[in-house]
């Protein structure tokens, strides 16, 4: 039986393009490790939420008007209902501004009909940064409220920390986009403790209180920007609340089983804490314990519990996966970290007087050189199924495939310059493509079913389009027996035909892994194969060990 050379030829075409002057859209691509799946991507600087197939490619996009820039996300539903937040290109007049402020979060359907919109931006609230949709149909918002300097100084804030006289903590919303009532709502402001001023309210000894916030532990300078919350997530199961707070360098944790008013208290809910603290991590020093050396995080981003897409079976289902921004002086790293969680207590435990664990389960770097992965601020990391990890560099719009083998099997550098596409040959600097995130989703995402994802086209100026056919396609290589595979996508059947060869060929199918799927012999010019058993994703039909097609499996 003649050995399938599909491995092979993929390799060497990959490495073989390793060398090609390519700077912006796809730089590399090896299909066979890389996580089949549709990047999500709304970078900054321009109004259009982009959905790209793994070469780079517009498969669908959803656009708006030239005066909106993202505010800052955007999320695919199930149903193919997208998610997103934005605001008005001009903040000239806003009475409440800071990066990542964001105004307006709009529910569109797949093809960009608004199907509901919610503004907060006025003289006392924002939203900003992160929104996050709900199993239930609602979303959680991210937004600041503004304190004035007399709430402050009674509240126990220093005088010194108030140098524009005012405050924006942050508060998460919960609403409900079928008649936009908010449903559930949570302020940092109900959950202080501050030891400046016994005369005033909430006055005790912070290092006896990890549950509550520090009034005056401040990394901002005095900017009413306190806290900066950047991040936000639900976990379902435990029916809890992350908030990434990178002036704090920390992650917190918080309860969502309780009414509005428990969630204003310190009693109530699952957990019986009210609205405190179940949890921070990341720089004990913020509730006085420890010392620098006990410091983990550095101005991070995009906390989220690791379960999008993973089963239960992930080494990392469920662990807390976060963006290290300033953890070097020119470094960035991604960490995964379990959380001391204890079901049967419904705590998170302690050691001692401080929350751990001591270090992260795994550090990712750039394998080429660790200042190839570096941003101050942005950022995102994502756990795939397959066991690699997405990461983006924000500032630098720069995003990378890693394998558990450290290898990095697909990159995309976001191709514009200032909102405006790049070409290729650009070479781009800092902050020209600024990138919140990017997540991908798994080809067989219900969103994805029935739906029309033919490539449309690149972002970029003089797209390389020869690039990802060399990888993943026979296309530029000698044809000998005219293969062809339809209906793709299929459901139940598909059907192979070829032109030419000896009567008998052998035809082998693989998975993007390299696995092989099935094999057999046919003759006369057709074959008949039931896919009604196969799983949804894209396959890779091989011919005598020659020509290949690819057909993608959609029920």
């Amino acid at each position: 039986m003649r050995k399938s050379l599909l491995p092979i030829l993929v390799l060497c075409l990959f490495f073989s393009s390793m060398n090609a002057q390519r700077t912006v859209g796809l730089l590399s691509y090896d299909p066979s490790q890389a996580f089949e799946g549709y990047n999500l991507v709304f970078p900054h600087n321009q109004p259009n939420v982009y959905l790209l197939d793994n070469c780079g490619e517009i498969v669908h996009m959803w656009e708006d008007s030239a005066n909106f820039r993202p505010g800052n996300i955007a999320y695919i539903w199930p149903d193919g209902t997208l998610l997103k937040g934005k605001r008005d290109a001009s903040v000239v007049n806003d009475a409440i501004w800071a990066g990542g402020g964001g105004a307006i979060v709009e529910v569109r359907d797949w093809d960009n009909t608004l199907i509901w919109s919610y503004e907060l931006n006025d003289s006392t609230k924002r939203f900003h940064h992160d929104f996050v949709p709900m199993p239930n149909g609602n979303v959680l918002a991210i937004a600041w409220e503004l304190k004035t300097y007399e709430e402050s100084i009674q509240a126990g804030r220093d005088t010194a920390t108030m140098a524009q006289d005012k405050l924006w903590p942050d508060y998460i919303l919960e609403l409900n986009p079928s008649n936009s009532d908010i449903v559930w709502e949570w302020h940092a402001w109900d959950h202080l403790i501050q030891d400046h001023d016994s005369t005033k309210d909430n006055y005790g000894v912070v290092a006896d209180h990890p549950e509550l916030i520090d009034l005056n532990y401040d990394r901002n300078n005095g900017h009413p920007d306190w806290m900066h919350a950047n991040a936000l997530d639900y976990n379902e199961e435990l029916d809890q609340i992350m908030l990434c707070v990178p002036y704090f360098d920390e992650i917190w944790v918080i309860d969502h089983s309780t009414t509005t008013a428990q969630a204003a208290g310190h009693t109530g809910g699952a957990a019986a804490r009210g609205g405190d603290l179940l949890y921070r991590w990341g720089n004990p020093a913020t509730y006085r314990a420890g010392d620098s050396s006990d410091q983990t995080l550095f101005f991070p981003h995009d906390a989220h519990w690791s379960n999008d897409f993973l089963t239960a079976a992930h080494p990392d289902f469920n662990k807390i996966a976060v963006f290290n921004n300033r953890v070097g002086a020119d470094y960035s790293t991604a960490n995964i970290f379990n959380p001391p969680w204890e079901m049967y207590s419904w705590t998170y435990t302690m050691d001692t007087d401080m929350y751990g664990p001591t270090s992260f389960d795994e550090t990712y770097q750039h394998p080429v050189d660790p200042t190839n992965l570096y941003s101050t601020g942005l950022s995102s990391i994502q756990q795939l199924p397959n066991n690699n990890v997405l990461i983006t560099s924000g500032r630098y719009g720069y995003t990378f495939e890693l394998t558990p083998n450290n290898e990095i099997v697909w990159e995309y550098v976001t191709p514009l310059i200032g909102g405006n596409p790049a070409s290729q040959g650009d070479t781009l600097t800092i902050n020209q493509n600024l990138t919140f995130r990017m997540k991908r989703y798994p080809a067989d995402y219900a969103a994805f079913m029935g739906r029309t994802l033919t490539p449309q086209g690149w972002i970029e100026l003089n797209p390389d389009t020869a690039y990802c056919n060399s990888v993943i396609s026979s296309n530029d290589r000698e044809i000998e027996y005219f293969l062809d595979v339809y209906p793709n996508p299929a459901q139940d059947n598909i059907i192979i035909e070829w032109e030419k060869g000896g009567p008998v060929v052998n035809i082998q199918v693989f998975d993007l892994t390299g696995r092989v799927i099935t094999e057999c012999t046919a003759t006369g010019g057709r074959k008949y194969l039931d896919v009604s058993d196969w799983q949804n994703g894209l396959y890779i039909i091989q011919i005598e060990g020659s020509d290949t097609k690819r057909i993608l499996v959609q029920k």
